[in-house]
């Protein structure tokens, strides 16, 4: 499902900055529907726009728990796993973070992943999209700050997909994304509009 590449050459994308948007399945559980979510968000962001979105799902990166004896910032990596981590998102240009809320908060995994960094998420636009029966706010709100404490550019939008009981089935898996998610087509599209402008900012 992702395509995982270290390199805009290597992915035979265009070189250009502000080409490559990441969107993050944040969620590694096995029953997760995030895959699914992350896939319809990739595909209306992608219809008509400029910029290449392409899935980047933590549970195929694979990164162990923190484990690098030095902080982030000194870039003093020790180990290839991080050294791979940190080519792969230094390709990207801007991100989407898809998660769901977990007891008002977000998924473990996907703070280890950004906590492995710091130059490599600096100064790049980014917002979230949360999903839960009541959207998913409180999550949205401490990534944001997280977000934030990395010097990220946050976008003004972010997304907070309502998913009820009625939407899923008796796997917990959703019925119909489109029929579920149809409502925040317009939201992504703002999304979309906010990413290409600070991409085009960068440019200038």
């Amino acid at each position: 499902m992702t395509e995982i590449s270290t390199s805009k050459e290597a992915a035979g994308q265009p070189t250009a900055r502000g080409d490559r948007i990441a969107v993050v399945i944040g969620s590694t559980r096995p029953t997760r529907i995030c895959p699914d979510i992350a896939s319809w968000i990739r595909d209306v962001a992608q219809a008509g726009s400029p910029l290449t979105y392409e899935l980047l799902d933590l549970a195929e990166v694979g990164l162990p728990l923190l484990d690098e004896p030095l902080k982030a910032a000194l870039q003093q990596y020790q180990h290839e796993h991080t050294r791979r981590w940190s080519r792969i998102i230094d390709s990207y240009d801007g991100f989407i973070f898809v998660f769901p809320q977990y007891n008002w908060g977000y998924p473990a995994a996907l703070k280890n992943a950004l906590d492995y960094l710091y130059y490599e998420w600096r100064d790049k636009p980014a917002t979230v999209a949360t999903y839960g029966t009541r959207g998913g706010g409180k999550a949205a709100t401490q990534l944001l700050t997280v977000l934030q404490g990395l010097h990220m550019r946050t976008l003004d939008d972010h997304l907070e997909l309502a998913i009820g009981d009625n939407d899923v089935d008796d796997n917990w898996q959703i019925i119909d994304v489109e029929t579920t998610l149809h409502p925040y087509r317009d939201n992504i599209r703002a999304i979309d509009e906010q990413l290409i402008e600070a991409l085009k900012d960068d440019q200038q």
